[in-house]
Parts: structure tokens; C-alpha cells; sequence
């Protein structure tokens, strides 16, 4: 299925037209149709898919036939990105464990032992990647951490610059991994919509983002815009890029279990990167055939913060018991850029959406810490969640579950 050359742990520094590159695929819009080479969202103000991606016309190979060296990009023949090798921006991500956890009679995806120390490291490669198909040589994010630390890593690694807007109280660790990257770290004041805000500002070349302070220096804010304007947009809640990484989840889970989907997969939710990749990438599988069919995706979420659980339930299921769940800060995300396609992930699945509460989330990221799964406090609402609904009915106690540990606990 993939070549079991060097390629896949080395970046080439060779311009790209000087090796004749593989073309970047364009992008659609699903709401007006329109076709783009690139932008960081549709005209219609509608997100942007991949046009038409990779569907293998072959059947799944042996699962021991995949080269486990290549990680994620094993799967290379789904991607929309990394046609040509020699642009994978790779720190050889990919191929988490997927572990027994008898206590939970479930499986635990450990995506916390990613390069830095979250799942956003699928996006971040491939979104590096098409950055540097595109020839792009600065990138701006924004982010409540791990995906500003991803990024900032990945475009250290791509040879890139980066500026990664963050919440003014963003956890100093996280602060730490994004700086010691070499990427820029702008601080914004307010909640997170004024840090997307500020980003898409800074993207679009507004005059002004008084609100923003450099960590550089603190007079810098009113420069950023004149520096950043033009920069490409590796937003991994708009750009599809993010979302070819995080349909890796899919097929790695699918292979370690000799090409079977499992009866139901129980998500951490804010922008829903990894609940949309892991329903795209096992449609995927389904229409090539590698699977019979797709699990029911069900989303955690964050009482006090749940807009998925809001939409289908209404406020009081989005908020139980007034509870505001501020210990998952990675999910705390009230409009998140597609929530519709959210909704259909988990309706079309058979799925559901539950908000956890802080008392909830601390019970289970205590038993998570004793049972030897070092994560941080975001990672413990999903099985929370599959508890809650193991208790309401919804996933029986003989069902196969995979449950995917986002985060590690070295950053909380």
C-alpha cells in the first residue's frame, strides 16, 4: 500500500518546482458548489471540503502488510495531501496504541503520545503539508493550546513561519510549547470567539487588533495585522487540511482491528475536528470496502459549553444542574465553525451528544490517573460520557467501544 522507503521520516527542502510536485487538489464548497483552488472558507461563508478525495479502488491489504514506520501516513492512498512524499511534513506521527481498558469494557485510542502531546498532531502534518504544496511560508492559528502547539511545531519542522493566537490565560505549558517552537505566540483578552475573531482579522489585514498582545513584546499588538496579513490561514477548525489528519483515526483503528469498525466511538468535543475526521475517514473506509459500516459517533462535551447538545436536546441537557465545566478548557467552544456537519455526524450514525459536568469530568480523570492513563482534565469527559450513556441505555455493556484519549497530562 505505501512504500516502505525513507520518505516518510524526512522532509526535502527542494523547492517545489524545482521536482515537479504533485498538483494540490482543490477545494468545494458543500452549501453553493463553488470550486477553488484554495481560501480559508467559501465566499458563502460556508467551511470548504476537499473536491472529490481519495477513495483506494483496491481491497484493505493484510493489516501486518502496512509499514508501521510510515505512522499515519500509511494511509497516504485516502489523503487528499502528500501525493508527493518528499512534501509530507512528518515527525512520524500516527499509529497511537489502542489498548484494553477492562474497567471501562471499552478500548482506549492513547492519542496522547503524539510528538506533542495531543490527537491535533494528525492535523497539524497533513495541514503543514498542504501548506507546503501550496508553497506557503507563513502560517497564522488560533487555538485554546494544543492546536496552536501542533501547528507551531509542524511549522517548525516545515521550515515555516507561524503566529498562533491564544486566550490571554492560556496554560503556561502550553504557552512554553508553542514558544520554544519559534512561533509567535499572540495573547488575546476575552473569551475564545475574540481570539478566532482576532486571527481572522490579523488573516484578512484589518487595521487593528488593539486587544492583542505579542508575547514578544508588548507594544507589538498594533504590528501584527502588517505582519500577518496575507499569512495563510492554518485554522484547524476551518481549513479541510486539518480534517485529512484526523480521518487518520479512523483508518488506524480500523486496522488494529483487522479492517472492523467497533460498535461505537464516544468523543471529546469543541470544534469536533476528531468526531467530523473519524466520521469521514470511516465513510471513507465503508465506500472502499474495508469496512461493513461506520460506528455510532457520540460527542462529549462540556456542560455550560455544549452547542452540539444545545442543538439536538435544548439548554437544560447543555447545561445540567447550572454546572459550567471549566476543568475541560481544550472543548470550550460555543460556535463551533461546523456545527451542522456535528449534527450529522452523530444523527446519521445513530449517535448522541451528552454535556458532562466538572464533578463528573474530576471522577473520571481520577480513575483515568489510577488506572495508569496519564491525561489532562479535557480527555476525561468521553468516558464520562460513556458512562452517562451506558447508564441512560444508549451503548450496552457487551458493545466493542473505542474511546480516544486526547490529551497528556503533562500539559495540563
Amino acid at each position: 500500500m505505501t512504500d516502505s522507503t525513507d520518505d516518510h521520516t524526512a522532509t526535502d527542502t527542494t523547492p517545489a518546482d524545482e521536482r515537479g510536485a504533485a498538483t494540490p487538489r482543490s477545494l468545494a464548497c458543500p452549501d453553493c458548489g463553488t470550486v477553488v483552488d484554495d481560501r480559508w472558507r467559501c465566499r458563502c461563508g460556508a467551511p470548504l471540503r476537499f473536491d472529490s478525495p481519495p477513495i483506494p479502488s483496491t481491497g484493505p491489504p493484510e493489516p501486518s502488510a502496512l509499514d508501521a514506520r510510515a505512522g499515519l501516513w500509511a494511509f497516504a492512498p485516502f489523503l487528499a495531501v502528500g501525493a508527493d512524499p518528499h512534501d509530507r511534513v512528518t515527525l512520524g506521527e500516527g499509529a497511537t496504541p489502542l489498548v484494553d481498558a477492562p474497567e471501562w469494557d471499552a478500548a482506549f485510542k492513547l492519542e496522547y503520545v503524539f510528538p506533542t502531546g495531543s490527537f491535533k498532531d494528525r492535523g497539524a502534518t497533513t495541514t503543514l503539508t498542504r501548506a507546503r504544496e501550496l508553497g506557503v511560508d507563513r502560517v497564522v492559528e488560533d487555538s485554546s493550546g494544543n492546536a496552536g502547539a501542533a501547528i507551531a511545531t509542524y511549522a517548525a519542522r516545515a521550515g515555516i513561519d507561524a503566529e498562533v493566537y491564544v486566550p490571554a490565560d492560556v496554560k503556561p505549558a502550553k504557552l512554553r510549547a508553542i514558544r520554544r517552537a519559534g512561533a509567535t505566540p499572540v495573547r488575546i483578552e476575552g473569551g475564545r470567539r475574540a481570539v478566532t475573531e482576532a486571527c481572522i482579522d490579523a488573516v484578512e489585514g484589518a487595521p487593528d487588533v488593539a486587544a492583542g498582545t505579542s508575547d514578544a513584546t508588548a507594544d507589538a499588538a498594533s504590528g501584527v495585522n502588517d505582519a500577518t496579513g496575507g499569512a495563510w490561514y492554518a485554522s484547524h477548525a476551518w481549513n479541510p487540511a486539518f480534517f485529512e489528519g484526523t480521518a487518520t483515526v479512523a483508518y488506524e483503528i480500523a486496522h488494529q482491528r483487522d479492517w472492523s469498525a467497533p460498535d461505537a466511538v464516544v468523543v471529546p468535543v469543541g470544534h469536533g475536528t476528531l468526531l467530523l475526521g473519524a466520521h469521514w475517514g470511516f465513510e471513507r473506509l465503508e465506500r472502499a470496502g474495508w469496512i461493513d459500516a461506520c460506528p455510532r459517533l457520540y460527542a462529549a462535551q462540556a456542560a455550560g459549553v455544549a452547542p452540539l447538545v444545545r442543538s439536538l436536546h435544548g439548554s437544560e441537557e447543555a447545561n445540567p444542574a447550572s454546572d459550567h465545566n471549566a476543568a475541560a478548557d481544550g472543548i470550550q467552544i460555543a460556535e463551533p465553525v461546523r456545527l451542522s456537519a456535528l449534527r450529522a455526524a452523530v444523527t446519521e450514525t445513530g449517535g448522541d451528544a451528552v454535556a458532562i459536568t466538572e464533578a463528573a469530568g474530576d471522577a473520571a480523570l481520577d480513575r483515568l490517573h489510577a488506572a495508569g492513563f496519564y491525561t489532562e482534565p479535557t480527555c476525561a469527559v468521553a468516558p464520562a460520557a460513556l458512562e452517562l450513556l451506558r447508564d441512560r441505555g444508549a451503548i450496552d455493556s457487551e458493545e466493542d467501544v473505542v474511546v480516544p484519549l486526547s490529551g497528556s497530562g503533562l500539559k495540563a
